[in-house]
């Protein structure tokens, strides 16, 4: 079974209909896939057979789809559940999410609108707060979209001075906190009302003379910006 955190919920959207799937939910159409039976996989998930109908219920009544087929067996058995196009698809898309979570652990989040799409460039601009920044282009994004963008510590680099370069995103801001961890100093930095944080090593910290309340540009790719639709 695909190991999910605690808590996790997975906006689904099925031509318009909306629903929050939960880690249970999400376990049981794992289970479903894994095991072929209904029975089986709420064994699996620790929770009673009538439950596990229930949840399916609702979510083919919130989405409108059908997400599980069912086929009864006979008197020597053969029946099973198993997931539909739909269902499967659904499962994907949130192994996909949990995926990218994962590969991001130590990351800056932040909420953000999409404001232009640039297909020629194959890039988009979204606004976080005061401040706007280039990302890679999904085309499954709409002008207006909520979004939640995700940088890596360490795909942040601070300069005390612009500087010209194939870093596309450039923000000035102020240091108000500095940790050592692990022989890498992690430098939170005020942008306009965002904190981004990134990580340094030693060296560079020393040379470039840090401390609480420095001004400093921070600056990252846009390739290294991923985002999940809201």
């Amino acid at each position: 079974m695909a190991d999910v955190n605690a808590g996790v919920e997975y906006k689904i959207n099925v031509d318009g209909n909306l629903f929050l799937l939960d880690n249970k939910k999400y376990q049981l159409l794992q289970s479903i896939l894994d095991t072929g039976s209904l029975t089986n996989a709420s064994k699996e998930i620790k929770v009673s057979y009538r439950t596990a109908l229930s949840y399916i219920e609702k979510m083919e009544s919130a989405l409108n789809v059908k997400i599980v087929n069912t086929t009864k067996g006979g008197k020597g058995g053969g029946g099973g559940t198993s997931l539909t196009d739909e269902g499967y698809s659904i499962l994907k898309e949130c192994k996909k999410i949990n995926a990218i979570m994962e590969l991001h652990k130590d990351v800056n989040e932040i909420e953000a609108d999409i404001v232009d799409i640039n297909v020629e460039k194959g890039v988009m601009t979204i606004k976080m707060n005061q401040f706007e920044i280039n990302a890679p282009l999904n085309r499954n994004y709409d002008i207006g979209d909520k979004i939640l963008a995700l940088i890596s510590y360490d795909n942040i680099f601070l300069m005390l001075e612009p500087q010209s370069s194939s870093i596309r995103n450039v923000l000035k801001g102020q240091i108000i906190e500095m940790s050592l961890q692990n022989e890498i100093i992690r430098v939170k930095v005020d942008v306009g009302g965002v904190v981004l944080c990134s990580d340094i090593t030693v060296s560079a910290e020393k040379e470039l003379n840090l401390n609480i309340g420095t001004e400093v540009y921070v600056g990252f790719k846009a390739m290294s910006v991923a985002t999940l639709k809201l």
